[in-house]
């Protein structure tokens, strides 16, 4: 995929964020979560910097769990059987999201304390 057009590279990622929302339903269901909470932050008329730090801890979470579908797919496709290692790799993976969700989780906690 080198040398290719900005364009071509950008419709490769839309592609990507697609096939997520297609095959992961803990993905449509925090990109669900993602727009309920921006809704949220209009409503309540949140200040701009928690705005910026939400949007980024949203983002956060939905690449994180784009990265641990495309390993799983991966790892299922390369080794299909099951193997105390791939459970690990898939474990540590999986771990992540819960990491950055738990992030997320503690700025929202944050953010009402300080606007409340």
């Amino acid at each position: 995929m080198k040398n290719r057009s900005f364009l071509e590279r950008f419709g490769f990622a839309i592609a990507g964020v697609r096939e997520g929302w297609r095959r992961e339903r803990s993905f449509r269901t925090q990109a669900v979560m993602a727009v309920l909470v921006l809704v949220g932050l209009v409503v309540l008329r949140v200040p701009a910097v928690w705005r910026a730090v939400t949007i980024l801890a949203i983002a956060l979470v939905l690449a994180a769990e784009l990265f641990n579908a495309a390993l799983e797919a991966l790892i299922d496709r390369l080794h299909p059987e099951q193997h105390p290692e791939i459970r690990i790799v898939k474990d540590m993976a999986a771990g992540s999201v819960l990491l950055v969700s738990s992030g997320a989780f503690a700025v929202g906690v944050m953010m009402f304390l300080s606007i409340f």
